[in-house]
């Protein structure tokens, strides 16, 4: 195993962090977004089919 190794390697891991954290945030952000709109979907037609009494 030459010295370019030691460099190569971890340098090659820590990209791969950074893209995996980067790729991570977006789904987990639109996933949350799309968590509100359903919830604020959901509580518009509940309150459209409210009770006429």
């Amino acid at each position: 195993m030459t010295a370019g190794h030691f460099i190569f390697i971890p340098s090659v891991l820590m990209v791969g962090v950074v893209i995996g954290w980067i790729l991570g945030s977006r789904a987990a952000r639109d996933a949350f977004a799309m968590e509100l709109k359903r919830r604020e979907e959901r509580a518009e037609r509940k309150k459209n089919q409210s009770p006429t009494g």
